[in-house]
């Protein structure tokens, strides 16, 4: 009887003892732990490190978090997001692209629309960048460029694409899209009449106008004296200004033209909360200065004070910023291919 008693004890132990084994795996305290790791699709280089040392480390980290960064480019990204659909889970839990990217992501129903409530800095974030899907970080504008030097600059996107400029204007091939939008503004249209602007690029090409490759080539271009005019983000001017590059910008007369880079949350992230959690630190006023001190873009609340010597160089006033003419992402979504086709093979030709 002894041994049986004994035996049945045992058992008991054991199951008592794969509860609380259970329990303990199950623990909330462990369950927290293994969610303070937040897993972020991003570019590399200088970009992944200043998010690092702007909002990882000094906010994110410092609650508790670690982050790891899986870095490629935007489309990259994308078509493993894609790829990662139908899975219960994916690989990211919040991932940072540009704005027509955070669009075309959730268009498509890749990624979650985004619920404000759960962000303490909610109320801060611009109107013009708290979207549905998705939250602009920084945004700078497409704005005219030219040479600092030079007598009567252009103040309008229809000066720069005057034909009178010859070979002393310049454009971007990587910038089609942001280029033929700017041009339907100087011909009078809206941001998605593109077709107005045609005759005026032709124009402009036809007499001489320079293509340079990238961002990169065209400022080489521009500091070596081989032209004189063009359009450019203005975050970029102020960032070849620090590199001594002559360079001057001013918003143009039809508006500027936004570019937002953000972040948005993958459906099937892992971790939600943490998205969540890096979220609100990216909307910090700590972290946006500290991405206008070390990239020129400005901020997109309304509570980060840029010092006025700052803001002179890389900001809008606030009339500027009212007339900032947003593109259209649904258009460009349904209609790149296609104005990709005309400066390939009409423009570029």
């Amino acid at each position: 009887m002894t041994k049986k008693i004994n035996a049945k004890m045992g058992r008991r132990e054991v199951l008592a003892g794969m509860a609380a084994g259970g329990a303990v795996l199950a623990s909330p305290t462990l369950l927290r732990a293994a969610d303070k790791t937040i897993v972020l699709g991003t570019w590399g280089g200088d970009y992944g490190k200043l998010l690092n040392k702007n909002i990882e480390k000094p906010i994110l980290e410092a609650a508790g978090y670690k982050v790891i960064q899986d870095q490629a480019g935007d489309p990259e990204r994308r078509a493993k997001m894609a790829a990662e659909r139908m899975l219960p889970r994916g690989s990211t839990d919040i991932q940072a692209v540009n704005g027509s990217s955070m669009y075309q992501l959730y268009q498509q129903g890749i990624t979650e629309k985004i619920d404000y409530s759960k962000l303490k800095n909610a109320d801060h974030v611009l109107p013009q960048f708290k979207h549905e899907y998705g939250i602009a970080q920084i945004y700078s504008g497409l704005v005219v460029v030219f040479d600092p030097n030079m007598e009567n600059p252009p103040k309008s996107f229809a000066e720069v694409f005057d034909p009178k400029w010859g070979d002393q204007m310049a454009y971007i091939d990587i910038q089609y899209t942001y280029t033929q939008i700017a041009a339907a503004l100087a011909a009078g249209g809206t941001v998605t009449d593109v077709e107005k602007g045609y005759p005026m690029l032709l124009a402009s090409r036809e007499a001489g106008a320079r293509i340079y490759p990238t961002n990169e080539a065209f400022a080489q271009g521009l500091a070596a004296g081989e032209f004189k005019v063009g359009v450019m983000w203005k975050a970029r001017t102020v960032q070849w200004q620090d590199k001594g590059i002559a360079v001057a910008s001013v918003a143009p007369t039809e508006g500027a033209i936004p570019y937002e880079s953000g972040f948005c949350l993958p459906k099937n992230g892992k971790n939600m909360d943490g998205g969540y959690a890096y979220l609100d630190a990216l909307l910090e006023p700590s972290a946006q200065l500290a991405f206008a001190h070390d990239m020129g873009y400005n901020p997109t609340v309304d509570n980060a004070e840029v010092p006025a010597d700052l803001n002179a160089k890389i900001g809008f006033t606030d009339e500027e910023v009212a007339n900032l003419k947003s593109p259209d992402y649904g258009f460009i979504l349904e209609n790149d291919s296609k104005m990709k086709d005309w400066w390939d093979m009409k423009f570029k030709a």
